[in-house]
């Protein structure tokens, strides 16, 4: 059983506690399920599209710049030789599709495994309520200081988009905010800790069993 003290949105222990069975988002973690995960969505973050010339491909004449023999100099071909300067490359570099895909479950059960990591290694915050009026910076920064986790990579995870939020947390380095129903498994293993509103755990409680 997973007991987890919950906070208010100034940093503050509430005196609650929330109780949950680690089933509830996942049998267990399949550390071999999650290194595939991180690496399907960092091969998917490559574009691929670099580009170099051919010597078929470069400017220049395809004449023989001189005879094979009876000159006294290496032996020499075209102007577009890998070997001049203004040549195509030898081993040229041609546009690559890294995008690599896992069946639907897989990504799914990999995100609530990820989910399942932050309360069993403990880094994971819940909050009872995160409602920030404006977009200040030292809100979250203050709140970060009172959690005691300033300084940490840190996720925020709001039930629903939160753009007061977002704004407010855009400018600290390693600190995003996402609302529960966009996490994955990268979006969490990435960061050090995890600070999710009580509501946004409980949806993904039940989306989680009804899965």
């Amino acid at each position: 059983m997973i007991s987890l003290p919950i906070h208010d949105q100034s940093g503050k222990a509430t005196g609650r506690n929330i109780e949950f069975d680690p089933a509830e988002l996942a049998p267990g973690i399949n550390k071999q399920l999650l290194h595939d995960a991180v690496v399907m969505y960092e091969a998917n973050l490559r574009q691929g599209t670099f580009k170099t010339k051919t010597r078929s491909e470069v400017a220049g004449s395809k004449k023989k710049l001189f005879k094979q023999k009876g000159t006294g100099n290496a032996r020499m071909g075209t102007k577009r030789s890998g070997i001049r300067r203004g040549g195509g490359h030898i081993f040229a570099k041609l546009p690559t599709e890294f995008r690599q895909s896992m069946p639907k479950k897989a990504m799914r059960l990999a995100t609530r495994m990820a989910l399942l990591s932050k309360f069993m290694d403990g880094e994971a915050v819940v909050l009872s309520d995160l409602a920030v009026t404006e977009p200040k910076t030292k809100v979250v920064v203050g709140l970060m200081k009172t959690l005691g986790i300033a300084g940490d990579s840190c996720l925020f995870t709001t039930e629903k988009h939160d753009p007061i939020m977002w704004k407010s947390a855009r400018n600290i380095p390693s600190v995003a905010v996402s609302p529960a129903g966009e996490l994955n498994a990268y979006k969490l293993l990435k960061v050090k800790r995890l600070v999710v509103t009580e509501a946004a755990l409980k949806q993904l409680r039940s989306k989680t069993s009804a899965n």
